[in-house]
């Protein structure tokens, strides 16, 4: 499963994560003023909250759930989040959900290391970089779906994700530093070159130094590396839940 998370971006020391809990577990005692963040160890919209809570170093203020995505209990959606899907935050007696909102939210109303700039043209390309997440991740994904070959579509979106690093050059990532656009992407990122690699033979860094860069230099940041899984494990999940091929 996933690896240990540590208690901030740059400490070693790992996290003892909780095990997932299934149609036969007991909910936890919703809304008595924890604050949770319910997640799916191999779910890459869950990992971008992950990625978040940790390199803010929430460990010690926002706990983690795990949710059996393959074994749903049932009170996860009665009790906590009505749409069932995860992430979401149990926060202030009220729930937060939607990975993308999920992660600015966190931002905002937490302490720790600031995820976005105060300059204004960054900020506002960190906004346009995470509306345009969902895209790219359709256009990643769908021709593994459809049992397709690399579409111009997969190749056009790869291509705009390198064009867009050279915008700031003050640093490996959009940004410049490390930011929640780099969040958005990342898990994305880490599960499509595994499957492209495998499934298609097709290296997405190809001819994309920027991107090649990006992802060396995430791997580098513990917050993340903390949350990976084995790329094999995913490969597995995706073939034989995803139906990818």
């Amino acid at each position: 499963m996933a690896a240990a998370a540590g208690p901030s971006s740059s400490s070693s020391v790992k996290e003892t994560l909780p095990p997932a809990l299934g149609s036969t577990s007991q909910p936890p005692p919703v809304f008595d003023g924890t604050t949770r963040l319910y997640i799916c160890y191999f779910c890459p919209f869950a990992q971008r909250a992950w990625v978040t809570r940790n390199f803010k170093g929430l460990q010690d203020k926002m706990e983690l759930v795990a949710i059996d995505l393959q074994d749903k209990p049932a009170w996860y959606k009665e009790k906590v989040y009505p749409q069932g899907t995860v992430p979401s935050l149990e926060h202030d007696n009220e729930v937060w959900g939607e990975s993308l909102d999920l992660i600015k939210y966190i931002d905002s109303n937490f302490d720790g290391p600031a995820l976005l700039p105060e300059d204004s043209a960054k900020r506002q390309f960190a906004d346009e970089l995470i509306a345009y997440a969902n895209a790219f991740t359709k256009a990643l994904y769908s021709p593994l779906m459809a049992h397709a070959a690399v579409s111009d579509e997969v190749v056009a979106a790869l291509d705009k994700l390198e064009a867009e690093m050279t915008k700031f050059n003050d640093g490996p990532f959009f940004l410049g530093q490390f930011s929640l656009a780099d969040i958005a992407y990342v898990t994305i990122l880490e599960r499509v070159q595994i499957y492209y690699s495998h499934l298609r033979n097709y290296d997405i860094t190809k001819g994309r130094p920027n991107l090649e860069k990006f992802i060396e230099e995430m791997n580098k940041i513990e917050a993340y590396t903390q949350t990976k899984n084995d790329p094999l494990f995913l490969l597995d999940l995706a073939q034989n839940h995803l139906k990818i091929a």
